[in-house]
């Protein structure tokens, strides 16, 4: 039965929010309680019960308990993201105050000048920065920068945002491979025979990666050549350039600080440094710390203080709501059991007959798997078992480890994925086109995953 109400479950979500019928906020609740209500009439919930209030017997789990634990299961969800959902907060904080104080501004008219007005040298450029940017294996971090950078930028030239949308998840897509990043670190961590092995699985992965970014900045070179016959390349005088970049009104231009573009330049490179460098401190902190200083720097007075941080609530309110909301999806999803019934469907629907191309299986089925299931729940759920069945076929760990990496090429679509709302909120993008477009491109990062490792024996096509 959970079986059936998880597959239930993702597919009215899915639809739900592909075809705007609910709110991504309001899907990311509402569907999994109404399907976790469901397994709590049916009682489906006793083990779960037993171990939260540590029962020495089942029998003494009451009706009452089935409705009771769903409140426990929401609660482990949001405590999952919560973490997440403040640091956003107060890294949307941090680099509104730096858009607000006009730090981006000398950057976007030297990146204007540099692209002469043309849009492929930009789509190209901003493609060029998020993989840089995504060395640090972290998806929001990498969509703050990129975004704040480019943003300004595409909506003075008037350029398609869909294009920035794509370029920058497909090439955090490709760079979150790195084994630092959440996806590899889970593979290495859940099986046996890899454990130290971080250097021998990014070699596996490199060739890949390498020909995927190429790949991506190919795909860059083709909508930046799209946009330049839609808009055409624009040469820009110095006045020109003054007028793209000139504030909006008087109360903009108040609120600018020009005069503090070094210290603000130097608060933003050490707050990103710091969070590429293993081991410092935590991003919360970070961004917690950096929003403080850049409070005092450049608005000293409380009045202005108060100004800033109410203007850019809204922003920040509503990524932040949409975390937590993954977070509830999340606890009632993984927390009911759901998830791993999910898991071992998946696992059984494949036939004996297929022993001899397991490494493919596992790479098709990492797909699906990572897009509707939480890397948590593919990686420590699905994967052990399809270990387990292709060790007796002969498969090793470490080629199944790197099959299973390749699907990655479109988890990061996945409206479980808490930051690509982040995304979607920035560039002000909807979710089903987004998804249509980057999905079209993915399929050829997944194919190049496939093909590259298949030619470099990685993960052999047939045993």
């Amino acid at each position: 039965m959970l079986t059936f109400l998880s597959w239930a479950m993702i597919i009215v979500f899915l639809a739900l929010v592909m075809w705007k019928k609910l709110s991504p906020f309001t899907a990311l609740i509402i569907v999994p309680l109404v399907f976790a209500l469901v397994g709590s009439v049916m009682g489906l919930y006793t083990d779960q019960i037993v171990q939260i209030k540590k029962l020495a017997d089942p029998s003494l789990v009451t009706a009452w308990d089935q409705f009771w634990v769903l409140g426990e299961f929401v609660l482990a969800g949001i405590k999952k993201t919560s973490t997440t959902g403040i640091m956003l907060l107060f890294a949307i904080f941090f680099f509104a105050l730096m858009l607000d104080a006009g730090m981006f501004d000398p950057i976007t008219r030297f990146m204007i000048k540099i692209a002469g007005g043309d849009p492929l040298k930009v789509v190209v450029a901003s493609a060029i920065v998020a993989a840089a940017v995504s060395l640090n294996g972290d998806g929001t971090t990498t969509t703050l920068i990129t975004c704040t950078a480019f943003i300004p930028l595409y909506k003075k030239l008037n350029m398609k945002m869909l294009n920035l949308g794509v370029v920058v998840i497909l090439m955090n897509t490709i760079m979150n491979l790195l084994p630092w990043g959440g996806p590899t670190a889970r593979v290495i961590s859940v099986l046996p025979e890899l454990t130290g092995m971080d250097s021998q699985i990014l070699n596996k992965l490199a060739p890949g990666m390498i020909v995927a970014v190429i790949y991506m900045l190919g795909v860059s070179v083709y909508l930046g050549l799209k946009e330049r016959k839609r808009l055409g390349v624009k040469v820009i005088s110095d006045e020109e350039l003054e007028a793209l970049l000139a504030p909006a009104n008087e109360e903009e231009m108040a609120i600018k600080r020009p005069h503090l573009f070094i210290p603000n330049l130097i608060l933003t490179i050490t707050v990103v440094a710091l969070l590429m460098i293993e081991n410092t401190f935590p991003s919360v902190f970070l961004f917690l710390l950096g929003t403080v200083i850049a409070l005092m720097m450049n608005y000293p007075k409380l009045k202005d203080q108060k100004a800033r941080l109410h203007a850019n609530s809204g922003d920040a309110v509503a990524v932040v709501i949409l975390v937590l909301g993954a977070g509830v999806f999340t606890g009632l999803f993984t927390s009911t059991g759901m998830s791993d019934a999910l898991a071992v469907s998946l696992t059984k629907i494949i036939p004996e007959s297929f022993g001899q191309f397991w490494g493919l299986v596992v790479a098709v089925l990492s797909a699906p798997g990572t897009f509707f299931l939480s890397n948590d729940a593919f990686y420590y759920g699905v994967l052990p078992v399809l270990a387990d069945a292709g060790a007796v076929y002969g498969w090793t760990q470490m080629e199944l480890g790197v099959a299973s990496l390749l699907g990655q090429a479109f988890h990061l679509l996945s409206p479980l994925v808490a930051f690509i709302y982040l995304l979607l909120q920035m560039t002000e993008l909807d979710m089903k086109e987004w998804q249509k477009e980057s999905g079209k491109w993915a399929i050829g990062i997944f194919v190049i995953f496939v093909g590259v490792a298949a030619i470099t024996g990685a993960v052999p096509l047939f045993k």
